[in-house]
């Protein structure tokens, strides 16, 4: 369900005024909401289908992620390679890479005050933001592209964490529902679409991630040549995680599947090594030292 957060004010963050940026935007963010207003989103968060979930609009100043979009229109995004699973996707994942406002912005989203507010929401306690940005940053994604259905990397290897939480902020103004690009969210033998959520202009999307929360946008966009679906993609960990949530012991690797009458053309063979690879670490080790000699 996606919420338009309100005060008992009645104001909401984002009106004409200036956008503050940097620790004046991490206050009004972690001081927008009422006590019982996270109560309340704690309890959508926990109850929702297919796994703990909740989508936010309105919550950043509108001329914040204006400013943002401007400046990340004219940065060089580097593409990712192409594969049976992902397509025409763009990233920068090197914080000191980003262009300004985007960078204040991220800064902000990890700063103690937002992990603060992130985990009376989701109920995580002890969040580790990544300074690293392994895997995420800023995300774009251009006409015919997409991201199959899968589940994330679940361990990062370099800080030795546990991957808990995924936000996504979208910031491509005027987006149209029918280009699709919808980040969805299926059951955990991925037979069924539970939810989903299209990438509007200023909607933050948190759900916890483990090796069952399937998600991704399957389907190619169907957006004018010279739009991209934007967002900004940071990820949260924990020093444990709770038994229940593990599948595949420390992977560092997505675990892409198929939906119901779905194939992979092509990726066939890719994707039998890649389940290997997740399901077996001795696999793992080995395909790493091949590419390494390779």
């Amino acid at each position: 369900m996606a919420v338009r957060p309100e005060v008992s004010s009645g104001s909401t963050i984002g009106g004409p005024r200036p956008a503050p940026v940097g620790a004046t935007l991490a206050d009004q963010l972690a001081g927008h909401f009422t006590d019982r207003d996270v109560e309340v989103l704690a309890e959508r968060y926990r109850h929702a289908d297919p796994f703990p979930h909740i989508a936010i609009d309105g919550l950043f100043p509108p001329d914040v992620l204006r400013q943002v979009f401007d400046e990340v229109s004219r940065a060089r995004v580097d593409p990712e390679k192409n594969t049976y699973s992902t397509y025409l996707k763009h990233r920068i994942s090197d914080l000191d890479r980003l262009p300004p406002t985007a960078r204040e912005l991220v800064i902000v989203l990890n700063s103690a005050r937002f992990l603060d507010l992130l985990e009376r929401i989701t109920g995580i306690r002890a969040l580790i933001p990544d300074p690293y940005l392994e895997g995420g940053g800023v995300h774009q994604i251009g006409p015919g592209g997409y991201l199959k259905i899968h589940t994330d990397f679940n361990y990062h290897e370099r800080l030795k964490l546990h991957r808990r939480l995924n936000l996504l902020l979208y910031f491509t103004p005027d987006w149209r529902d029918e280009w699709g690009g919808a980040v969805e969210f299926w059951n955990d033998d991925v037979s069924r679409k539970c939810a989903s959520f299209p990438p509007a202009f200023n909607r933050m999307v948190l759900f916890s991630t483990t090796d069952r929360s399937y998600h991704g946008h399957p389907d190619p966009l169907q957006c004018p040549a010279d739009v991209r679906r934007n967002s900004i993609a940071l990820y949260y960990y924990t020093a444990e995680r709770p038994d229940e949530e593990v599948k595949f012991t420390k992977s560092t690797m997505t675990n892409y599947q198929l939906r119901p009458r779905e194939n992979f053309k092509k990726g066939r063979v890719h994707h039998l090594l890649n389940q290997m690879e997740i399901r077996w670490p001795l696999v793992r080790k080995l395909m790493n030292v091949a590419r390494r000699l390779r």
